[in-house]
């Protein structure tokens, strides 16, 4: 039975559908990378050739607008939009690391999707960076409507179905940030696990 999930989901630009490393998307979406190749889906990732690493970049250079890389300001602000629809959604979130490029959350099962719940954290944090004056692409929105999205489209999910699924996905997603060169992340929506219970429940 399933009782939560690890979901990813990337900033524009962080990994695109035809990334030689492979990707998780069905079908390459903007034309203007159309020509770096077709879709590489595969749950699999694997090493670049330096050649493959030059046609990675050439990619993202390729790109309508440039690649997000988050500020910590920004991610600060992201994450109190996480905690907002968290709570108003009585959403459990047990783990949460925001990367300059992508952010990691360890969430469990609730009456939404997961899918859903994704698009509501990626709407509420999109609102929350524009009600600010900080979203990263303010400056290429046309006069009177909003910036472009700094989202990718969909998300990467595993599905957790016990106490040790749960316990190393959290303690991934706790430890990424150092993986990266920062402090590790404390956020006061992230709620600790007290280990599944019984039967069919929704967390709250």
């Amino acid at each position: 039975m399933i009782h939560g999930y690890h979901v990813i989901f990337g900033a524009y630009g962080f990994w695109l559908p035809n990334d030689p490393r492979g990707s998780w998307s069905d079908f390459v979406g903007k034309w203007e990378l159309v020509r770096f190749g077709r879709t590489t889906k595969s749950v699999e990732r694997r090493e670049l050739t330096p050649e493959e690493e030059q046609q990675r970049i050439k990619a993202k250079r390729a790109l309508k607008y440039p690649p997000m890389q988050f500020t910590g300001d920004q991610a600060r602000d992201i994450g109190r939009a996480f905690g907002k629809i968290a709570a108003r959604n009585n959403y459990t979130i047990w783990a949460c690391s925001i990367l300059p490029e992508h952010a990691h959350l360890v969430i469990a099962r609730h009456t939404y999707q997961v899918e859903s719940i994704v698009t509501l954290l990626k709407g509420e944090s999109t609102r929350e960076l524009i009600q600010s004056g900080s979203h990263p692409l303010a400056m290429h929105a046309k006069r009177g409507s909003r910036p472009p999205k700094m989202w990718s489209r969909g998300e990467w999910k595993v599905y957790l179905d016990s106490n040790q699924a749960i316990e190393n996905a959290m303690r991934y997603v706790e430890e990424n940030p150092e993986q990266d060169g920062k402090p590790k992340q404390k956020w006061r929506f992230v709620s600790p696990f007290r280990g599944i219970e019984p039967g069919w429940v929704t967390y709250h």
